[in-house]
């Protein structure tokens, strides 16, 4: 598959056997201890890490990496409105990691100086309510960005599920279930009125981390 002017983009995720990555009161700890550990092996081999502003403002995740690195990791929020604190976890335990923060023109300018001044790196992506996901992968190649992580939250999945920019899928599956209709599930978003309209994926490998199966999934075509 030919990749040009953007990163290869692997979406990672733990969910439960019904599909859930945070239950209806934003519960997300689904990963086993060893799944945990591959995804940390991930994290340090990819160039960027990118996650959607929904899960800093609920998690505030560290987003660390917990294996030896030959470079920096990029750490991307795609927060539009720059709602991201400057107090965030990703602040605090930034490391010699870089933050790049993905808004529109309508981002506070206000705001993005704070966020400038707390160590991020603005890149304004699109001029309307949603970040341009398309042109922000250019811009992340441009940074050298040649691989990228995504780990959500399921709006962030979506956007880059419609925008066809997912190359690759690994979700850990937890041997549990949470139910819930207003639980997050993988994907979130409008999503296609059919089923022929989706995004269409080969299984290419399987794996066990402690209780949890892995699945590896490449895009077809």
């Amino acid at each position: 598959m030919k990749i040009e002017n953007r990163p290869y983009v692997i979406l990672n995720a733990a969910m439960t056997l019904d599909g859930k990555i945070a239950t209806k009161t934003r519960d997300s700890e689904i990963s086993s201890p060893e799944d945990w550990r591959r995804v940390h092996r991930l994290r340090a081999k990819v160039d960027g890490l990118m996650v959607g502003i929904g899960t800093i403002l609920t998690d505030n995740p560290k987003l660390r990496v917990k294996h030896p690195r030959k470079n920096p990791l990029t750490k991307i929020v795609v927060d539009s409105l720059a709602r991201t604190p400057v107090n965030a976890n990703i602040f605090k335990y930034r490391g010699n990691d870089r933050i790049v923060i993905a808004v529109t023109s309508k981002a506070s300018k206000k705001k993005l100086k704070a966020l400038k001044k707390a160590g991020a790196k603005i890149v304004v992506s699109g001029s309307g309510r949603k970040v341009n996901l398309k042109l922000l992968l250019k811009k992340l190649w441009r940074m050298k960005i040649k691989t990228l992580m995504v780990e959500g939250g399921g709006n962030l999945n979506w956007g880059m599920v419609k925008a066809n920019l997912v190359d690759e899928v690994r979700v850990a599956i937890a041997p549990v279930i949470v139910g819930g209709k207003k639980a997050i599930t993988l994907v979130e978003g409008e999503g296609y009125t059919r089923v022929r309209e989706g995004l269409k994926l080969k299984l290419v490998k399987v794996e066990k981390a402690g209780e949890d199966l892995v699945l590896t999934y490449k895009r077809k075509g």
